[in-house]
């Protein structure tokens, strides 16, 4: 028997459609294009993006969709109501049936908390619309702005497989067959285990058809923290934002006793285990970790990795493959100790770059894995009238975003807008980030082959050289690059020029036959380069399968096979 679901991650759905009130409040939900520029995800683009990936969904006749989590914007009771109405249309109208976990954006430990957020105005200026009536003057009061503890969310997601239905030929949590939140919960501890809270695990593993068994994974922790400190109030608990599985390890261990156990059980009955949680369980950098802090430091994304305990847990329970999202990149990542191997999915979303799901067939010894591009999205500029206003109100230029022709146009110049805004302002080291803007390619190959170490602050531009060809890219627009590559894998060819990879491919063979001191200008452009590299030369991130019995991942794409056969001769 054959199986095929698909996995959609991160929707982020906003909806723009919501009216917080009347009077000073906004007309419109139209978030700033100045938190847009600065934020790792776009927001008013998801109100389009949502619709047409599940009308994608329809059309290639699949029933079944695994979302891995952050559903909503950012767990507002508005916004989950409007997504889980969008998704109950689509199973009325399509038959579509849905399966979720609980994102870090959907759910907030017991009790909740408050969300503001900046609303334009008709005349570009914005009002902050918050649920948090303490806040100062001025900003706009609604209730609906709150995100919501387990109980209220569970409840509004129940039909997405969080509760015994009697269509479902099989349901169970880690603690049972009782769906009822009290039958769901366990004690979590302070790191000083002077604190303890009462806390709802939203795990489940759902047979929704004969042979299909779906393990949704609730990777979120709040753990509280030291001090007797008010259970209702957020700076009392700290989230799995950063920590992902690397707290599950600590806090929730029973989680993995019960994903062993569930993989024995599937195997011994012949069920086809798709198992699903919103973190990464392996590392999604490819191997880069040491050479991104050694380079940048604690990035988000080296404090969002897994590390090697979790790896080596995950492996042993035997689940085989593990669906994730959370960092909204493209990526699989594969891990073998022994006889346990394991392949962690990183499936893109919408709201980001590049913009993809996953389709996934099993049969009887694999699992075939599909990526979806949604590159044209009908009304993906459903903002952009706001946003002049809001450039016009303020005086700022005219912002590359308004001159995308699509919506994966728009959010690949949204990785430019994040590099200037976000990435180099906030993890680039001052001396490095200052040549960014000044030099060239012809630059850095110069460097390559300069034997004497060069102090970045105190390099010094040959301002004579007029350079031609790949040689005129500019370093920004290779670091640009740098960060498509490190989102998209394979996808993010799809926007860089051939041509440009051989640049970059020849620069960083030119770094990397020199030796120079760890600190010098080079040894910093030649990790930096490296990295590239090995984002350009990942294991395969399209169109592939992987052996259920041995987790071996073997591409439909031959140019990619050879290195995938490589990199598996070891432990990843």
């Amino acid at each position: 028997m054959t199986f095929r679901l698909a996995v959609i991650a991160d929707p982020h759905f906003h909806d723009v459609t919501f009216r917080p009130g009347s009077g000073s409040q906004p007309e419109t939900a139209f978030r700033t294009l100045a938190d847009t520029e600065e934020s790792t995800r776009v927001f008013n683009e998801s109100f389009a993006a949502l619709p047409r990936l599940l009308d994608d969904i329809v059309a290639r006749g699949i029933k079944i969709v695994v979302v891995a989590g952050d559903l909503t914007d950012d767990g507002q009771q508005s916004t989950t109501r409007a997504a889980v109405a969008l998704l109950e249309d689509y199973s009325r109208r399509f038959g579509l049936r849905f399966f979720a976990a609980l994102g870090n954006h959907d759910v907030y430990a017991i009790h909740g908390r408050h969300q503001s957020k900046r609303f334009l105005d008709p005349d570009g200026s914005h009002t902050l619309v918050t649920s948090d009536a303490s806040l100062p003057c001025g900003a706009s009061v609604s209730p609906q702005m709150y995100c919501g503890g387990y109980a209220s969310v569970l409840q509004a997601m129940a039909g997405f497989g969080f509760f015994p239905r009697k269509d479902f030929l099989h349901w169970e949590t880690p603690f049972g067959q009782d769906g009822g939140l009290d039958h769901r919960s366990f004690d979590i501890g302070s790191a000083d285990r002077k604190t303890l809270r009462r806390m709802v695990d939203a795990s489940y593993l759902v047979e929704p058809i004969d042979g299909l068994w779906l393990l949704s994974i609730d990777a979120n922790v709040f753990e509280p923290r030291n001090g007797d400190l008010d259970p209702r109030a957020e700076q009392s608990f700290i989230d799995s934002t950063d920590a992902g599985w690397n707290s599950m390890l600590r806090n929730k261990p029973f989680i993995l006793d019960w994903m062993k156990d569930v993989a024995r059980r599937a195997s011994v009955a012949g069920k086809k285990l798709v198992a699903f949680s919103h973190y990464p369980l392996l590392d999604p950098l490819n191997g880069t970790l040491t050479d991104e802090m050694a380079l940048f430091g604690d990035t988000i994304f080296a404090r969002r990795t897994p590390g090697t305990a979790v790896a080596r847990a995950a492996a042993a329970t035997g689940i085989k493959v593990h669906f994730s999202g959370h960092l909204h990149v493209n990526d699989t990542a594969f891990w073998q100790e022994g006889s346990d191997v394991l392949v962690n999915v990183s499936v893109p979303s919408m709201v980001g770059f590049p913009p993809a799901y996953k389709v996934v067939s099993l049969d009887e010894d694999s699992m075939h894995i599909e990526t979806v591009r949604i590159y044209d999205v009908p009304g993906f500029d459903i903002a952009s009238g706001a946003y002049l206003s809001e450039i016009e109100h303020s005086g700022a230029p005219l912002s590359p975003l308004l001159e995308a022709t699509s919506h994966a146009d728009f959010l690949s110049r949204h990785v430019a807008e994040l590099v200037k805004r976000r990435y180099l302002p906030n993890e680039w080291p001052a001396d490095l980030r200052g040549l960014v803007f000044r030099l060239a390619l012809g630059d850095l190959e110069h460097l390559a082959v300069t034997a004497q170490p060069v102090a970045a602050q105190a390099f010094q531009l040959d301002e004579t050289a007029v350079w031609q060809g790949w040689r005129a890219i500019s370093f920004f627009e290779m670091t640009v690059d740098w960060y498509r590559l490190r989102n998209g894998r394979h996808l993010a060819l799809d926007f860089i020029d051939p041509a440009r990879i051989e640049a970059y491919r020849r620069l960083a063979a030119g770094f990397a036959a020199g030796t120079w001191p760890q600190e010098s200008l080079q040894a910093r452009l030649a990790l930096f380069l490296r990295m590239m590299m090995n984002y350009v030369d990942a294991p395969p991130s399209l169109d592939f399968s992987v052996d259920l019995g041995n987790g071996r991942i073997r591409s439909r794409d031959a140019d990619y096979l050879g290195r995938t056969e490589r990199r598996q001769t070891g432990t990843a």
